[in-house]
């Protein structure tokens, strides 16, 4: 289980510093956005500013390493959660070989994406298939014809995926993608437009009940290794305006306090994740100090009824099970 550790309390002087972030990520580019939360993993030189256009120039070249230009969701996310991501697309340049490749931007589990596991084009495989996506997935022209995908994956290589063809992204125009998930019908929906006029329609792609769960945190535009994919991309083009809109942080308002001599922390908790209080004298080890509690939507009450006689720090942590 993956923890996202929110908050950190003093005994002392009772202060909050919250790490959560926002619930909608909005990115124009109109400054560098490595200074505001994005990161680079992989080869940095397929990622690259744009200062004039005020865009992000990408480059999906399948012979190098697992590669993403991401930002963390400050969450984590699951079936069962309502979430869309919304960005802009244009190609300049597009070469594949063989059986062809991908090129993708949505949504990944980072620790499952930067495995030395993954390879992506192994697709269904127990060893090396790609694990807690939901994404946006372009094949370009490799002789079966332009193929857009919207894709969910599970955090057991389960794939749920719709194949639409012949849909070409064509150099030089502007793509407008806008990708809704609802966990109600769990459904994800697909609508682009090509300078401002409708292009597709794409199908829609749903769970069936076979589907285990899948865990997401962060956003990403998506360079993969062809290793074993038996084809490959070269891919020259710019994003721009990413939105994304997730659900609150699983801990909010936050508040810590004495009640009748026994110090505790108080938030509004979510359902289906699980809270604990942690605590630490010196910031070398944490302990549990009461049992993992489960979030209901409602206010939860986390105390410590024996603190040490010295100072104690605290915080309080979140999971989903």
């Amino acid at each position: 289980m993956k923890k996202t550790l929110f908050v950190s309390l003093t005994l002392v002087s009772a202060f909050v510093l919250s790490v959560a972030q926002a619930a909608t990520i909005t990115e124009d580019f109109s400054t560098n956005p490595l200074q505001n939360r994005w990161q680079i993993f992989g080869d940095t030189n397929l990622f690259r500013w744009d200062s004039t256009n005020q865009n992000l120039n990408v480059t999906w070249d399948s012979s190098q390493t697992n590669s993403y230009f991401y930002h963390s969701l400050g969450t984590i996310l699951a079936k069962d959660d309502d979430f869309s991501v919304a960005f802009d697309l244009q190609l300049n340049g597009v070469e594949v070989d063989g059986w062809g490749f991908e090129l993708a931007i949505g949504f990944l589990n980072f620790a499952s994406a930067t495995s030395t596991n993954l390879e992506r084009g192994t697709g269904v495989n127990s060893e090396f298939g790609p694990r807690n996506l939901v994404e946006f997935d372009y094949f370009p022209d490799a002789g079966y014809g332009a193929t857009i995908s919207p894709m969910m994956i599970s955090s057991n290589n389960q794939f749920v995926t719709g194949f639409d063809f012949p849909l070409e992204l064509t150099n030089g125009d502007w793509f407008h993608v806008v990708m809704n998930y609802t966990a109600s019908n769990q459904t994800l929906s697909t609508v682009m437009t090509c300078n401002g006029q409708p292009f597709g329609p794409i199908q829609d792609i749903q769970l069936d009940e076979s589907f285990t769960d899948f865990r997401l945190d962060a956003v990403a535009v998506s360079g993969y290794s062809d290793v074993d994919s038996g084809g490959s991309i070269l891919a020259h083009g710019v994003v721009d305006n990413l939105v994304v809109i997730v659900p609150p942080p699983p801990v909010q308002n936050l508040t810590d306090m004495f009640s009748n001599g026994i110090w505790q922390a108080q938030f509004t908790g979510r359902s289906n994740w699980i809270y604990a209080l942690e605590r630490t004298t010196d910031f070398q080890s944490w302990t549990d100090i009461v049992p993992l509690t489960a979030g209901n939507a409602t206010n939860l009450f986390l105390q410590d009824t024996n603190p040490p006689a010295d100072k104690a720090f605290y915080r309080v942590s979140a999971e989903r099970p």
